[in-house]
């Protein structure tokens, strides 16, 4: 194991557009240094300050900005990795093939990071935030059963992310939303597509780019940007997340039954992430990942616990969730996030031995028609298999392989 929490540095060209990030830096960080440089400039990722480029770039890394840009992965330029050689090597000097595979298709399995370039990309100095919560009786259900045919239809500029949690015992759906834009835009949009949410002047805020980022992690977003300088993460209970994605709406029975079935654990979160827009337009080859086009959206399912000894009632209750959302699902195969990483989908051996065949359980659930690239890259970089863990890319013999 390699402890890289000194990589943290970050330059930020504005007038080129791009930055150089190391790879122990938080994506906070990234968020504050652009910020610093400039209101209209930004970086597609994820939605935790805390989380760190590293990991959360090589297997895609999404948030807000997708719908607009496409992931993290989708924007990286160059990097800076060290091979099993030892060698430290860049985008020409590793080729396009290595390249390729670590946007997207699991950096660890190839070398080390030791930090990537990134494109920025462009905001406007006014953004608009909303979070709307409703609870069973407001008619969440019913929301969420027509959000799922709306947004990944609606302008790339907005993102609505519905999730499901229990704040105070009280199970309640909200709709948290990030626009490119300013409110009043925002409104008459949302009355042309989606006006069962009623949404209202007074839910909407107007603000940064970079202080959206705050209010999505629940941080006061009004003075200081310095919290998101913070490299600690908020203590975390024991938790089990697993994820899916969706292609066609799901009916509303199901919906209501995914509801019922959070009763059943203290800590439950569901958040659904709307495709469509950007994502629909990439390649599912560009990169390693591959859930473009034909995904409505994606399910985050997590539930967390606080108590000793309730580890097996609530990985249980999340396998059976599992299993339930199976018919609603997509499907030959049932498509996973390699950042939601999950060893019930099929795990190498503990030193990362596997053979192809046995990989390839989990391996095309993660990368569909990607997954044999990936094999072929790793063969070539890394045949001793140096760089493995239960869920490594496997190395398969070239006799294997009939091009």
């Amino acid at each position: 194991m390699l402890n890289l929490i000194n990589f943290h540095s970050i330059n930020v060209d504005i007038e080129g557009e791009i930055a150089w990030v190391q790879a122990a830096a938080t994506l906070g960080q990234l968020y504050y240094n652009i910020a610093e440089k400039s209101p209209i400039h930004a970086f597609p990722a994820g939605l935790g300050p805390p989380v760190g480029v590293g990991g959360h770039f090589s297997g895609g890394g999404f948030g807000s900005l997708m719908r607009k840009y496409g992931l993290s992965a989708d924007n990286i330029i160059d990097a800076r990795i060290v091979d099993a050689n030892g060698k430290i090597l860049d985008r020409r000097s590793m080729g396009e093939d290595l390249f390729w595979a670590i946007r997207g298709g699991g950096a660890a399995s190839f070398g080390v990071v030791l930090s990537w370039k990134i494109k920025l990309v462009r905001v406007p100095s006014t953004v608009t935030v909303f979070t709307v919560a409703k609870t069973l009786e407001q008619g969440a259900i019913r929301l969420l059963h027509k959000w799922q045919y709306i947004a990944h239809k609606l302008p790339k500029d907005l993102a609505i992310m519905p999730g499901i949690a229990k704040i105070n015992s009280t199970r309640q759906l909200s709709f948290t939303s990030l626009f490119l834009g300013k409110a009043e835009e925002l409104l008459q949009i949302m009355q042309e597509s989606f006006p069962e949410l009623d949404l209202k002047r007074e839910d909407c805020i107007e603000t940064t780019w970079v202080r959206s980022t705050m209010h999505f992690f629940g941080l006061p977003f009004n003075g200081s940007l310095n919290p998101l300088l913070d490299r600690i993460p908020k203590p975390r209970y024991p938790f089990k997340s697993v994820s899916d994605y969706v292609t066609d709406p799901i009916p509303k029975s199901a919906l209501q039954e995914l509801w019922r079935r959070t009763s059943e654990v203290d800590l439950p979160y569901i958040a659904f992430i709307p495709y469509g827009g950007r994502m629909s337009e990439i390649s599912k080859s560009k990169i390693p990942y591959p859930h473009r086009e034909g995904n409505i959206y994606f399910i985050s399912y997590e539930v967390d616990w606080i108590k000793e000894g309730e580890s097996t009632k609530n990985i249980e209750w999340m396998r059976s969730l599992y299993k339930y959302m199976t018919p609603y699902v997509s499907k030959q195969p049932r498509r996973a996030y390699l950042n939601y990483r999950d060893l019930d989908l099929g795990q190498n051996k503990i030193d990362g031995s596997a053979s192809y065949e046995e990989a390839k359980i989990w391996g095309v659930k993660y990368f569909n028609g990607n997954f044999d690239r990936l094999v072929k890259v790793k063969s070539k970089v890394d045949p001793s298999n140096f760089f493995s863990n239960e869920q490594s890319i496997p190395v398969s013999h070239p006799d294997e392989w009939i091009d």
